[in-house]
């Protein structure tokens, strides 16, 4: 985690308040996804996720706790998760791996503007469910280098 003196871009904590972070950078790009297995792990129709580097977290209260999970890829994902309330404030995937958060926007502080850039996984998505037409949305995943912008690409890669 960083130790930036940077005013944060965003703020989040879990829901008993233990764990509480902040963003130091703007996400490299931010995916409701719409998959049965989001479903279940969140108990709604879709989970928002900020891609950030890792290293632009900074935790300002607690210890969360990591917790190795399977996943529809089968490879499994790790939930970084609060000890008391056990509220997941964001994830590692095996593609993105430790170097990659995908920080639940829903644990973020009001306020912070992020709005998903894409809808994934939309073949299974709650068919009560209308999407807005401000963001691509696919049937599955998509290939980054024909979505992302350059800035984000060049982003990603430096975490490899």
């Amino acid at each position: 985690m960083t130790q930036s003196h940077e005013t944060p871009k965003a703020s989040g904590r879990c829901a008993c308040g233990a764990i509480q972070f902040q963003m130091h950078a703007d996400p490299i790009i931010t995916h409701a996804c719409h998959c049965t297995w989001c479903q279940r792990e969140t108990g709604g129709a879709f989970a928002v996720n900020a891609l950030i580097e890792t290293d632009q977290l900074r935790i300002t209260a607690g210890e969360p706790v990591a917790v190795d999970t399977p996943s529809a890829s089968g490879r499994g994902q790790t939930i970084v998760r609060c000890p008391k309330c056990h509220v997941a404030v964001w994830s590692h995937y095996p593609g993105g791996g430790p170097n990659i958060a995908f920080v639940r926007v829903g644990v973020l502080e009001p306020g912070h503007g992020i709005r998903p850039d894409a809808h994934i996984f939309t073949s299974t998505k709650a068919p009560w469910l209308p999407l807005p037409d401000d963001a691509p949305a696919f049937e599955a995943f998509y290939d980054p280098a024909e979505v992302w912008s350059p800035a984000a690409r060049q982003r990603y890669a430096a975490t490899r």
